[in-house]
């Protein structure tokens, strides 16, 4: 009872909460096939009956009616194959679609550093190729693996009514077959688990290829991406050809192990038969019998295998399943209005990455409400990652994240998140419409709404020149829109829920000067006591900002207006001149 044993260990334990709605397929399935298992015992009986008295005694009806017998039986065992069959499929796949819907919810739930930590590529292949295989095992454990392990007992049984000592033989060919699973298994489980993390290492250079083609073309890398992916692949293959050797041979040591058997039951039942201790249609049924042992084993010996590769899809699965995210929705607090507290306070926050050096430093600093802040610095200096802790996407490692004057762990996440609108680095736009994407923000906005952002964005000329409006098509993440189309719409979609706060991050890197410039015109007058952070790399951007506030490897270098950085901030003061040919701030 090897794959039943392993079935347990793998989805008893683990996955059962997904299984539950499906117990009465997981039950009567096995039950269906155990019925067709017993027919199926019974046939050899009846067949020695057919040889011993109807064709010995040449009695056609004898033959006839035992005929009939066992047709019957064959049809009833059908029947059962049949429906279990349908049972198996039902609850297959009606538990990968329940767990993968968990897993995509789960992974949904995760926060930045959990996802940071796993990486794309694998989520990817454990929501697909690893519920696959979970699937394929839950059909087959309710198809075969209780009916295999029960025809090889049953045989076993069976032929000892028929003779205690051949069926000696019988006990020794499954002790030798449970050794040769024993072996192999033992030593291929392991590579199983390699091969899904090699199929990970396959699927990275395949995604990264297919979103990065046009750099990579432009480089002229293709031969080079081509290289990297070929090796990775010829090394996928060679583990899985080494892998399919150690499996493959199960079948033909279980072909050799079995016909022996039957070799060895034809010479000593022939002996048996010479001495009249047995008779020719006990000899066929043992033969019968042994023959329905070796398919019952073979069936075994694959079902070992999958349960083997399900087990370590099970165990990448579980991984994820058992991953808490790290930000924690606990909060209980109102987000309050309250003019006299800053809209942001940073007290001594310090941050590192999973295993990554420390990215911010005893930073403290304060925006005040309806204030526009800049935040500049050289490339690694911390920006995009200090301003990723107002929205909880990391917690500090250290110190307080303030907003409105309370820790941002004590706001509900959706209340939070829902007062600030956040436009990342990189424009991420989805496959649809333009008012589909609009309505990422707010649900409910009317297209009068939609308009007034895309106004203030920017985005309305482009939008209105199109024949369709609003209802234009964007392909997926926008490919059919210019960098700075995408940014403005991004924005525009910011816009759509009015938030208090309005984070930019390098959001209006891909826009001319006179696009950005009508832009920060329009933020100032869209709403009263919205406070925006802007991060930027050009200090010009930055020029008009109530305060700019300068990160220097993870750390503030100093904080004021242009005018003041200039005179006091070295730092400051080289990007400047950097920016402008050394023409100083005018």
């Amino acid at each position: 009872f090897v794959p039943a044993l392993l079935w347990y260990n793998i989805f008893m334990k683990k996955l059962f909460p997904y299984l539950k709605q499906f117990r009465r397929e997981v039950i009567s399935g096995p039950v269906f096939k155990l019925v067709e298992a017993i027919f199926e015992l019974i046939v050899p009986l009846v067949m020695a009956n057919i040889i011993d008295i109807g064709v010995k005694n040449a009695d056609s009806g004898y033959v006839l009616q035992k005929g009939g017998l066992m047709i019957v039986l064959s049809a009833i065992g059908l029947a059962c194959t049949l429906v279990c069959q349908y049972l198996a499929a039902r609850a297959s796949q009606g538990f990968g679609t329940v767990l993968r819907n968990s897993l995509f919810s789960h992974i949904g739930s995760l926060s930045h550093t959990e996802l940071d930590k796993f990486g794309t590529p694998t989520l990817i292949t454990r929501i697909t190729s690893d519920v696959n295989q979970l699937q394929l095992a839950l059909a087959m454990f309710i198809r075969l693996a209780v009916r295999a392990p029960f025809l090889v007992v049953g045989a076993t049984i069976m032929a000892m009514s028929i003779d205690m000592k051949l069926s000696l033989i019988f006990l020794a060919v499954a002790v030798l077959i449970a050794l040769a699973l024993y072996l192999i298994m033992s030593r291929s489980t392991p590579f199983y688990s390699l091969v899904q993390k090699l199929l990970d290492r396959v699927s990275l250079l395949t995604r990264e290829t297919l979103s990065g083609a046009r750099p990579i073309r432009a480089f002229s890398r293709q031969r080079q991406q081509q290289d990297k992916f070929e090796e990775a692949n010829d090394e996928l293959q060679k583990t899985s050809v080494r892998v399919g050797r150690l499996s493959a041979l199960l079948n033909p040591m279980t072909f050799l192990i079995v016909n022996t058997g039957i070799i060895a039951i034809l010479w000593f039942g022939g002996q048996g038969v010479m001495a009249g201790d047995l008779q020719q249609g006990h000899i066929i049924a043992l033969v019968n019998y042994m023959t329905q042992i070796l398919l019952a084993l073979i069936v075994v010996a694959n079902l070992v295998i999958l349960f083997t590769r399900a087990g370590a899809s099970a165990r990448r699965v579980t991984e994820v399943l058992e991953t808490q995210p790290s930000i924690i929705d606990r909060g209980n607090t109102p987000l309050p209005f309250d003019a006299n507290t800053p809209a942001v306070e940073f007290r001594d926050v310090s941050f590192r990455y999973v295993e990554g050096e420390c990215e911010l430093e005893h930073v403290s600093l304060k925006i005040g409400r309806g204030q526009w802040a800049g935040i500049i610095g050289g490339t690694g200096a911390g920006k995009t990652t200090l301003i990723n802790l107002i929205p909880r996407f990391y917690d500090a490692t250290a110190g307080e994240v303030l907003v409105s004057g309370e820790n941002v762990k004590d706001y509900p996440l959706d209340e939070l998140r829902g007062s600030i609108g956040i436009v990342p680095q990189r424009a991420v736009l989805f496959s649809g419409t333009v008012r589909e994407n609009m309505r990422w923000g707010d649900g409910d906005a009317t297209d009068e709404q939609i308009w007034e952002a895309l106004e203030v964005a920017q985005a309305a000329g482009f939008v209105r020149r199109h024949k369709d409006g609003l209802n234009m098509r964007l392909s997926q993440n926008g490919q059919n829109l210019s960098g700075g189309q995408r940014q403005r719409l991004a924005i525009a979609r910011a816009l759509i829920r009015r938030p208090q706060l309005l984070i930019l991050d390098d959001s209006m890197s891909a826009l001319d000067f006179a696009t950005e410039a009508a832009l920060r015109k329009a933020l100032r007058g869209f709403k009263e006591g919205m406070t925006v952070i802007l991060v930027s790399q050009r200090a010009a951007a930055l020029k008009t900002a109530d305060s700019i506030i300068v990160l220097d490897d993870g750390e503030v270098s100093g904080r004021g207006t242009h005018d003041e950085l200039f005179e006091s901030n070295a730092v400051y003061r080289e990007i400047v001149l950097s920016q402008t040919g050394g023409a100083g701030h005018a």
